[in-house]
């Protein structure tokens, strides 16, 4: 999970969602925080990747195309943390 305390540029972002979309064995899912309930929320935006298993996203870790998303995101110039979480 990938959280962003601003909101991203809906073009650059748009290229960042499809260079994570060929990220193999996972589904990559994004949007705007849009309310909390209590005060505002923490983030902007958020995106997240969701794999199968831990097989799964160990093997896409491994590949060139998740590195390339990383510089990708460092290159946008804005502040994100990313959060490796086991979602049942």
């Amino acid at each position: 999970m990938v959280t962003y305390e601003e909101l991203p540029d809906p073009d650059r972002y748009a290229e960042h969602a499809e260079l994570c979309s060929r990220v193999p064995g996972g589904e990559f899912v994004h949007g705007p925080v849009f309310g909390s309930p209590m005060g505002d929320p923490a983030f902007a935006y958020v995106a997240e990747w969701r794999f199968p298993d831990m097989d799964a996203f160990q093997a896409a870790t491994r590949t060139p195309e998740f590195a390339a998303t990383g510089q990708d995101a460092a290159e946008m110039g804005i502040a994100f943390r990313v959060q490796f979480c086991d979602l049942t």
